[in-house]
């Protein structure tokens, strides 16, 4: 023992650390209560008769102060660090002490052949085992009549190992060291002393052994036992420490309160219920359509959702919902289409234990999302996970018991199907719902979600969709691609007025009327003759008229045309607007200031006293965010926008104004119209929404066939979207093996919604000589292989045609660079140059500075938009270093040829615009990097601050690409070490401290400041935060934010311990396959 703890004192770096013992539990007698065995006289059997009759709970309050007990030391690289476990009641901390007590005894006392005093401990052990409560039990929970758990140890018998310190940690190496030098130090006591403990110990250690055998009365058996004792030590303490490890791995929570216990099983059998009667052909939908009570409380507490609309409660009793097929259902904006989606989620999550996931059109939808849901999923015990930008773990982690709701946007919720195709675990997979399905016809994002839906219908049988969309038309297309029912209402909950402003007069939109509208009435405004001619579209008389004690929404066509106006209109507001909640909008602008590191924009700080703000792309996330909580708690009252807020976050208003019939330069669509629109009325606030579409006398026919007009149909995009298209879909197909040979892949094809939809939209090739040149083209770029010897002409024949839809096998194979491109979703497009840029990076990879990786991380999308300001391209170049210029020299951009484009000279050497763009975006990527302030690097390079911070997403969305791009292919090996780091650069671009905290949801670099300087340091910091102390100490947070944030770090905690969970039941399940029988002997043991 001593050489093998010396040993490990070496190996190690020791800590100190102090556990509770249990001497509640497993009682050692006091000095006092061992006299009389000191003088060797026999125990009287009075008094043994009084202890035996002494109730269990009395064996607990014996005296155990005069035995301290020893310090533990521990090591670093124990399993669990400062905790045996999880769990605060580990039983191994338990068994733990148990056996020093256990030790420290037994080496220095024999054992006792008194089998009534071996009775006496054994009853008082059995008693205080009973009392205990195991931390792998703590969540059941008994109701009938007791009112404290009593749990017992699960018996188990094992077959004694060789050297119980070979499995052990260091830490109880160390501990066990320390025990035997105690027991040095205590050699002097008599044997008597040792004579009587020992018995009693020997009860103990046969109790934990789960082997207990009476005694012998010789002195011979009472030698055997004492021999064997150190055997039996050994197994019983190597036993417990393996079993304790692995019940602790499996302890999901900790301790709970008697309340808490009596919610989650009540909780349980709800959902146990819930299930029988989804399973069942009974019409009874249980408390809240196949959900426990539980849920209706939860909407009740979180969301002030007591009663659903009477077109909710129709949906959900739906036929197809209940037989579970696929559905459409559409409604228009504000009608409450996505209370629908969460209640069926909720049933596939806690009821049917499948997967979900939920794919949104933008980012920033996708966190308000996770941030709402989370409170449920922490209550319910599901998780939550995010997957957009460069979040996103491929495949997802395979929970135990817990299920994941997946909320993604539509590139990210691709590769997930991806990545769950790949891995067999797609019919893991119980629920897909699709919020504005109308997208399906948008370019290549509706190309995108059209090739996951597909996807999903042909390897998934047991896996439901639901689309929801509030700008529907030919929804026959779609029911018959997705194999879906439909449902359809108008209701909305708050009556929705449409206006016509012509010059002065306002006309109401009425369909009943032969030219569409009726006269409403006439502004009633005095314009003075400056205020005319600012104003000649009277938007001041309009927004005057519900500012500020409503909210009010002002669409413009441009950006700049966002911000003209709302300081036009802040020039003509009177001063009485500036004293609405005065103080309110100070801190506003104070935070502004804090989260742009001391810069405010122009506009905003002039406009934002009067309760008004401009809303587009242009500004920062950080921007946006918090001018978006202002508006909701009502500090500002009008948002002057693009079109992009109505497809963006939730922002109703009273009232909505169209500044003009145009987006950009193009005259409005309908589906735009009525996105646009449906932010009028707010439910629970207003009684009434109003939309007014401001028109010049030219546009008036026009806008009359606008608004009369349907909707606009939906067309897929998968071929109209090449390389982004088609080509990205049959190098997946192939790639995840779903369809190798040309005739599966011509069957899919079929299925698609381009399928569906193929005599509209083809009118000069089939569909069978578009799939044909697809494939050609993809094994032309060194992406496919195929083991045909057919040429294209011959594929193309009319006869060979016919044979192949059905017989014709012409088998293709995915190539290690097709691999990495499908894996790294790169588009098809760019895929062989960027293999041929980090080819050439490799002969000359600079990393003296993060510039030539952030060059090769820079979207190619990007640079054909870029137009460089010359003269600031030139001094930047020149501020670079030696090695820096070598780079751009590297990659084909010398300072002679930015000299000459800045002076106007000819240039007679040919050189690549999208090389020489794509190295200035990279130029601000890396000024970004180091100077992590947009504001100043924004005026640097005279760009947008907003089109900066998307540049900077882009990167990190694309450098993740290229991280699993270089995974699959061996000769870039170098670059996956390197791009993991910068990833992470370029996702956060902040100080380092404050990346735990910017990986909490809706946590954004400004946000994130506040809560560091506040003292939130850490994610355990926001998860235990008090919503209380949290408002009071961060500055414009409200009670919903603050709980959503403290809901969003708990369920990133509970996600993180759940992935140390499987890890450490990884680490300790015996493999199935070991050598020589180890396993099957040690299952029979």
């Amino acid at each position: 023992m001593d050489e093998g703890g010396s040993r490990i004192r070496r190996r190690v770096s020791v800590r100190k650390r102090t556990r509770p013992g249990l001497e509640s539990a497993f009682p050692v007698p006091a000095a006092a209560e061992l006299g009389p065995r000191e003088s060797g006289e026999p125990r009287e059997p009075e008094k043994l008769e009084e202890e035996e009759e002494e109730p269990c709970a009395g064996g607990r309050r014996r005296r155990t102060a005069e035995l301290q007990p020893l310090e533990h030391n521990d090591s670093e690289e124990d399993m669990f660090g400062d905790n045996d476990s999880f769990a605060e009641n580990s039983i191994l901390a338990q068994v733990d002490d148990l056996e020093q007590k256990y030790m420290r005894v037994s080496e220095h006392r024999e054992d006792s052949t008194d089998v009534t005093t071996e009775n006496v401990c054994l009853e008082n052990v059995e008693c205080d085992r009973l009392s205990n409560t195991a931390a792998g039990d703590s969540t059941k929970l008994n109701v009938n009549g007791y009112t404290k758990n009593q749990r017992r140890l699960k018996a188990a018998s094992h077959e004694p190992e060789a050297d119980v310190l070979y499995d052990i940690p260091s830490s109880q190496v160390l501990y066990f060291e320390s025990m035997q030098n105690f027991s040095d130090n205590l050699g002097g006591q008599t044997n008597k002393d040792r004579k009587w403990d020992s018995s009693s110990c020997k009860m103990v250690s046969e109790e934990l052994s789960h082997s207990i055998k009476q005694p012998q009365g010789t002195d011979e058996s009472s030698s055997k036992v004492r021999s064997s004792s150190d055997v039996n030590r050994r197994k019983s303490l190597k036993d417990y420490l393996k079993s304790a490890m692995t019940g602790n791995a499996k302890a999901q929570t900790p301790v709970l309160s008697r309340t808490k216990q009596l919610q989650e099983t009540l909780l349980a059998e709800e959902i146990s219920m819930a299930k029988k009667t989804m399973e069942s052909s009974s019409n009874d939908l249980g408390p809240f359509y196949s959900l426990p009570s539980r849920v209706r409380d939860l909407y009740a507490q979180f969301k002030g959702i007591e009663q659903l609309y009477e077109w909710q409660h129709t949906c959900l009793t739906l036929n197809s919902v209940q037989e579970r097929r696929n559905l459409i259902y559409s409604l228009p904006t504000s009608g409450g289409k996505t209370l629908v989606a969460e209640i069926l989620m909720l049933q596939e999550l806690l009821c049917r234990k499948k997967d979900v996931l939920m794919i949104l059109p933008y980012v920033a939808i996708v966190q308000e999302k996770i941030s709402s849901l989370s409170s449920f999923a922490i209550e319910l015990g599901f998780f939550v996970e995010e997957y957009a930008g460069s979040k996103g773990k491929f495949p997802p982690i395979k929970r135990r018991e817990k299920k994941s709701l997946y909320i993604a946007t539509i590139e990210k919720g691709h590769s997930l199907v991806n990545s769950l195709i790949e891995t067999e675990r797609i019919n893991c997979l119980g629920l897909v719902v699709i919020d504005e399905l109308h997208m399906i016809g948008e370019g290549s994002r509706g190309a995108v979600l059209e090739m996951t839906l597909a996807k999903i219908l042909y390897t998934s049988k047991t896996t439901q969709i639901i689309g929801m969309s509030a700008t529907l038309n030919n929804v026959r297309d779609l029911q018959q691609f997705l194999q879906a029912a439909y449902y359809t209402s108008q209701f909305r909950p708050v009556e929705l007025k449409e206006y016509l402003k012509i010059n002065e007069t306002i006309y109401e939109v009425d369909s009943k009327t032969e030219n569409g509208m009726t006269f409403s009435r006439l502004l009633n405004y005095k314009y003075s003759d400056a205020l005319k001619k600012m104003d000649p579209d009277h938007l001041v008389a309009l927004v005057t008229e519900v500012i500020p004690n409503y909210s009010c929404l002002v669409f413009c066509p441009t950006k700049k045309n966002c911000e003209n106006v709302a300081e036009m209109i802040c020039k003509f507001l009177s001063k009485d607007y500036l004293k609405h909640k005065e103080k309110e909008k100070h801190e506003v602008i104070k935070n502004l200031k804090n989260i742009s590191n001391g810069h405010v924009c122009p506009v905003l700080k002039r406009t934002i006293p009067f309760g008004v703000a401009y809303h587009h792309s242009g500004l920062t996330s950080d921007e946006r965010k918090l001018l978006e909580e202002a508006y909701s708690t009502g500090v500002l009252c009008l948002f002057t926008c693009t079109s992009t807020l109505a497809a963006g976050v939730n922002l109703p208003a009273r009232r909505v104004i169209l500044r003009a019939p145009y987006v950009a330069k193009e005259f409005l669509r309908r589906n735009q119209y009525k996105q646009m629109i449906g932010r009028a009325g707010r439910a629970g606030i207003d009684t009434t929404g109003e939309s007014i579409l401001i028109l010049q006398e030219k546009d008036k026919k026009q806008v009359l066939d606008l608004i009369s007009s349907p909707l606009e149909n939906c067309y897929s995009h998968l071929v109209q979207e090449f390389t982004k298209g088609i080509q990205t879909l049959f190098l997946s197909l192939i790639g995840l093996k779903i369809a190798t040979n040309i005739g599966d892949i011509y069957h899919f094809m079929s299925g698609t919604f381009f399928g569906v939809q193929q005599k509209i939209l083809l009118k000069e090739k089939s569909l069978w000589e578009i799939t044909v040149e697809a494939l050609n083209y993809l094994t032309e770029k060194g992406l496919l292989q195929k083991d045909t010897i057919l040429t294209e002409k011959e594929l193309l024949q009319e006869e060979t045609i016919s044979k192949s839809k059905g017989e014709f096998q012409c088998n293709f194979y995915i190539t290690k660079l097709g691999r990495a491109s499908f894996k790294g979703t790169i588009d098809v497009a760019y895929c062989d140059i960027l293999y041929k840029d980090l080819k050439k990076g490799l002969e000359g990879l600079m990393l003296e500075s993060l510039l030539h990786l952030i060059y090769l991380t820079t979207p190619y999308d990007m640079a054909p938009q870029c137009e460089p300001d010359w003269m600031i391209y030139f001094r930047q170049f020149n501020q670079l270093s030696p090695a820096e210029q070598k780079v751009a020299a590297l990659v084909g951009v010398s300072e002679s040829f930015i000299g000459k484009k800045v002076s106007g000279q000819a240039i007679k050497k040919k050189v690549d615009k999208n090389i020489v763009n794509r190295l200035y975006l990279a130029l601000i990527l890396y000024t970004l990097l180091k100077e992590t302030n947009i504001w100043s690097v924004s005026e640097k390079f005279n760009m947008p601050r907003g089109y900066i911070q998307n540049l900077l997403t882009g990167a990190a969305s694309f450098s993740s690409c290229v991280l699993h791009f270089c995974e699959e292919l061996d000769e870039f090996w170098v670059y996956r070490a390197l791009l993991v780091e910068l990833t992470k650069k370029l996702t956060y671009c902040v100080k380092a401290e404050l990346i735990p905290l910017m990986e909490v949801t809706g946590v954004l670099e400004g946000r994130a400041k506040q809560l560091y300087n506040a003292g939130y340091r850490s994610l355990m910091h926001l998860a235990n935060a008090d919503t209380e102390v949290l408002i009071e100490t961060i500055d414009h947070l409200s009670r919903r934010q603050a709980k959503q944030i403290i809901s969003s770090a708990k369920m990133l905690l509970h996600e993180k311990a759940e992935a140390l969970q499987e890890e450490v039941e990884q680490l300790l399940r015996l493999p199935s396959d070991v050598p020589g029988g180890v396993a099957s002997s040690t299952e029979k043991a």
